[in-house]
């Protein structure tokens, strides 16, 4: 199992992402608890909402910032878009809080192949999603 913590201690893990999708038999519902987890994230504080953590690629305007705490990657994220921010929330339940290492292995293609994700985007917003996963792989490496 996969878990990441976010700052108000709620635990989100690639397993529950996947078990809670599955719940839902629209993709209208599953949109709103992608957007509902993406709620439920912490709000950027504005002075990271810089250019260099900017990530190119993304139909919306989307941040992630990559620190490093005990050898593990901590990821503050924010977007201007609902649905975008929720997208950042799956993305989280996979990277946040795992070590360079661990990051590099996950296999995020069959987790979002598991969850049907791909699908059921854009091709703008797969293309967005890609990007941020890329650049979060791209932080990691740069720590190995």
């Amino acid at each position: 199992m996969t878990t990441s913590q976010n700052p108000f201690g709620v635990s989100i893990s690639v397993d529950d992402v996947i078990e809670n999708l599955g719940f839902f038999d629209s993709w209208e519902d599953r949109y709103r608890y992608i957007i509902d987890l993406g709620r439920e994230l912490p709000e950027m504080p504005i002075e990271l909402r810089s250019d260099d953590r900017l990530v190119r690629g993304c139909q919306s305007q989307v941040w992630i910032d990559v620190a490093e705490s005990e050898g593990r990657l901590q990821l503050t994220v924010d977007s201007d878009a609902f649905i975008v921010k929720g997208l950042l929330a799956v993305v989280l339940a996979a990277f946040n809080n795992k070590t360079a290492s661990e990051v590099l292995a996950f296999d995020i293609s069959t987790y979002f192949e598991e969850l049907g994700l791909m699908r059921h985007l854009s091709p703008t917003r797969g293309n967005g999603l890609q990007a941020m996963v890329t650049r979060i792989r791209d932080e990691a490496t740069r720590r190995l």
